[in-house]
């Protein structure tokens, strides 16, 4: 199907909406106006366009009256560039949606390989996420946070609420590598270590049905840093879905209650992103055309600090400044990440 059938397409759809939409039962107007709201962004962007291309045509016509050829091509060349940028603009806008791109996400970080220094860059990589979150004007909520004798973690978790987190988020997920002399090396050796991220669509109950059977629930006492509380009451909850083995443990808050709570949160988001990403499994063409395959063992970035470097392995991206990074400035990175994921479904529907 062509753009223009396409489009055709979303201007007939948007009238037929705001026509039912007149004369619907009460029932049916929550969902047509969500519909409504999300095609009239596209509408407005149409309309542009095929202004746009109707002024260039003119224009083009008038170039052969010689009293106005200057003028006309003066707007021939203004309308000729933006037509296909606004095109551009609406494929892209076209591209099917992720369902779960406006939600907010359960941001996950462990040490993986490198001992120490691997705990102590997971506790870095942790606040940087933070101050992107805050920078964004998102809520940052520590779900999680279980530190070591050093300073570093053992492993965190946070939810970032916000509109649209997961869209910005969602290409972190992966391999993390860091490269650098630590703090314990004597000799200024480099050492390489690595942490895990995982960054899920937080899931409302209605997204995943939760069997109270299905769950062990243990409680125990909290261990490490954590106030009065620790090694003195049951607070800690550890809850194991039994179907599939998630295991999910809690011992931040000094109420078991709370911390149950917030293991519930997580349990839904893992178990909505197996789900999601079984549908993702059953679609392998589909996942060619993604940045990356989404498998969490992924190698995708690189941190090197003696070089004052940070590259993203999927796109070839390389930024010298490490230390803006870690301060929280990502935004170019996801930038990047986000328009290559775009030119690359943009070309898995040409083809």
């Amino acid at each position: 199907m062509s753009l223009s059938d396409r489009l055709d397409r979303v201007l007939s759809r948007a009238e037929e909406v705001r026509h039912i939409l007149a004369t619907a039962p009460g029932a049916e107007i929550g969902a047509l106006s969500k519909e409504l709201s999300e095609l009239e962004p596209l509408v407005a962007k149409v309309e542009e366009l095929r202004a746009a291309t109707r002024a260039r045509d003119e224009a083009e016509a008038m170039m052969a009256d010689p009293e106005m050829r200057d003028l006309a091509e003066a707007e021939w060349l203004a309308q000729k560039d933006r037509v296909p940028l606004l095109e551009r603009e609406l494929q892209l806008m076209l591209l099917p949606r992720d369902a779960a791109d406006e939600r907010s996400g359960i941001l996950e970080i462990r040490p993986a390989a490198g001992g120490d220094e691997a705990g102590l860059f997971a506790a870095e990589l942790f606040r940087a996420y933070q101050r992107y979150a805050e920078s964004r004007g998102w809520r940052f909520e520590l779900l999680d946070y279980d530190e070591n004798d050093l300073g570093g973690i053992k492993g965190a978790t946070a939810e970032i609420a916000g509109r649209g987190v997961f869209a910005r988020l969602k290409f972190e997920s992966g391999v993390h590598r860091v490269q650098r002399v630590p703090a314990t090396e004597t000799q200024g050796r480099i050492h390489t270590s690595t942490v895990t991220v995982a960054v899920l669509p937080e899931a409302e109950e209605v997204d995943v049905q939760v069997n109270e059977g299905d769950l062990r629930i243990d409680t125990y006492r909290a261990s490490g840093a954590g106030g009065q509380h620790v090694n003195k009451t049951d607070s800690a909850v550890r809850i194991t879905h039994l179907p599939t083995g998630i295991v999910v443990a809690m011992q931040e808050e000094k109420s078991q209650h709370k911390n149950r709570a917030k293991a519930m949160k997580v349990l839904r988001a893992r178990l909505y992103d197996a789900q999601r990403q079984a549908v993702d499994s059953a679609r392998a063409a589909d996942r060619k055309s993604q940045v990356g395959t989404g498998d969490r063992s992924e190698r995708i970035r690189t941190y090197n600090f003696p070089q004052g470097r940070v590259t993203d392995h999927r796109i070839g991206l390389t930024l010298h400044k490490i230390d803006r990074v870690m301060l929280g400035e990502f935004d170019e990175i996801f930038d990047a990440l986000i328009a290559e994921d775009q030119a690359a479904r943009l070309a898995a529907e040409a083809a």
